[in-house]
């Protein structure tokens, strides 16, 4: 073979690779530059909707954050102030921070197929697109006293009375948490076994405790609006 088809037959075997300096990251500046003149002309012709002064002897009802704090208040209505204020925020941070340590797929490094990180990219949309929805329902969904309204139902202080909510005997909150992590932690690593085994002990065990806890606080809220449960386990020091 003469050294041409050599040099052919290495081109066509080569994956085609740019460098992210300049290519991409010149490319991302200027793209951050026109978002920036962008935002800044819709902001000269757009006044933000500000409001009037707070009247402390008129609080307002319902009483609402900034809408990118709302998923957080509206996890309060399932959770204890601490609960949903400080560990679930604290648990997504940390979550986001300990994925480039437990992603030990090879083809994500600086690739964004989806086909390459298909659990990856799938958990992380839908821990997005469930935040956002929480948004939506704190900001479009809850009238007065924090009451649920539909989008078509009419905001109104004439309601009916919310059923009671009940709490589960501790006996049964934590038999129903320990099946809860004990099948979650198990069936994925015996399901899918080759997944178990390339991620190792510590990092399956991390990757399914931030993924039990992400699908627990999902069904939480589920077992709130549908069965009026308020707590599945009371201690003296927290509440679930």
């Amino acid at each position: 073979m003469s050294n041409h088809a050599e040099a052919q037959v290495a081109n066509n075997n080569k994956t085609e690779k740019v460098f992210s300096w300049p290519n991409l990251v010149a490319k991302e500046f200027i793209a951050a530059i026109l978002c920036t003149v962008i935002l800044l002309v819709y902001s000269y012709y757009v006044d933000a909707p500000l409001r009037e002064l707070a009247n402390p002897g008129e609080p307002e009802n319902p009483a609402k954050a900034p809408w990118y704090f709302l998923g957080l208040q509206e996890i309060l209505v399932y959770f204890d102030p601490w609960i949903a204020g400080v560990v679930v925020p604290s648990i997504i941070i940390v979550g986001l921070m300990a994925i480039p340590y437990i992603d030990v797929n090879p083809k994500g490094n600086g690739g964004y197929c989806f086909w390459d990180r298909r659990f990856a990219v799938t958990v992380f949309l839908f821990g997005f697109i469930f935040w956002y929805l929480l948004i939506i329902v704190g900001t479009y969904m809850r009238g007065p006293f924090w009451a649920f309204f539909w989008p078509w139902e009419t905001w109104s202080f004439d309601f009916p009375t919310p059923p009671p909510l009940v709490s589960l005997p501790n006996w049964l909150g934590i038999f129903a948490l320990l099946i809860y992590f004990g099948l979650g932690m198990l069936i994925p690593a015996v399901a899918f076994w080759k997944f178990a085994k390339q991620l190792g002990f510590i990092r399956y065990n991390i990757t399914m405790s931030l993924f039990l806890l992400m699908m627990g606080v999902l069904m939480k809220i589920a077992l709130r609006l549908m069965f009026n449960i308020k707590y599945i386990l009371q201690t003296p020091w927290f509440n679930i």
